[in-house]
């Protein structure tokens, strides 16, 4: 995955409960969509099976589960989601750094002859999380800035290509572990659109701005009228200010 495109950097989210909504959701892309993440939702009321059947329309997939367990626990899970072939797959840094190289060094020992390694990435602090939440709900007193820094500094020591953030974070994580580290970035909003549940949040060029390699981007194109249309809209965008 050398130098991709933006619109395969554009991680399209299938936040739906069953296969069929989610092949009918892929359908109406027209043939348009590169990279989906499958979260929880998804896989666990769908499955393995869903996981073939857009790998079968040659659509990449991370595998949104955020790993966070004991080591060997997580190490044993980590192997099976690399043997499912999927792109990209997380683990939660808080789980420290003898559980993500357990999940690094297995997923490394199940490859397949000629599979290409996947991305495995860290959660450092959900979109969802504030600092105030962080001071006052999960017992950080540190500021939102520091704790981001901290855990992408414990990742990149346990051998991670990167972490999912906030497209805010991404400057300071840079800063700190490198260019080549990895960043990929869910909180992605049109400008006047709705939060939902996210607080940390960037419109999808201001997060390319700020040197996302990675964003994923739900509701604002999964309930378009047009979801073609409108992720046609966004590469294009994103494409003018870039270039």
């Amino acid at each position: 995955m050398n130098n991709p495109s933006i619109r395969d950097r554009i991680i399209v989210a299938l936040d739906v409960p069953t296969e069929k909504e989610a092949l009918d959701l892929v359908a109406r892309f027209e043939g348009e969509l590169r990279f989906v993440k499958v979260g929880m939702e998804l896989f666990y009321g769908a499955g393995y099976p869903i996981i073939e059947k857009l790998q079968k329309l040659g659509i990449k997939i991370f595998l949104d589960l955020k790993l966070h367990d004991i080591p060997n626990t997580v190490g044993r899970a980590a192997a099976q989601l690399t043997k499912m072939g999927v792109e990209m797959f997380n683990v939660h840094v808080a789980g420290g750094i003898r559980m993500m190289e357990e999940a690094r060094n297995q997923m490394e020992k199940n490859l397949a002859a000629k599979q290409q390694r996947p991305i495995l990435i860290g959660v450092t602090q959900l979109t969802s999380t504030d600092e105030q939440m962080l001071h006052d709900e999960i017992g950080i007193p540190y500021s939102m800035d520091t704790v981001v820094k901290h855990y992408s500094k414990l990742a990149k020591k346990a051998g991670l290509d990167g972490v999912v953030c906030s497209p805010l974070d991404v400057s300071n994580i840079k800063g700190t572990c490198g260019t080549h580290f990895l960043t990929v970035t869910p909180g992605i909003r049109l400008p006047g659109g709705m939060n939902h549940d996210q607080k940390r949040i960037t419109t999808p060029e201001q997060a390319f701005q700020f040197g996302s390699d990675y964003i994923v981007v739900g509701r604002m194109i999964t309930e378009a009228k047009e979801p073609a249309k409108q992720l046609e809209e966004i590469v294009r965008n994103v494409e003018n200010i870039l270039n």
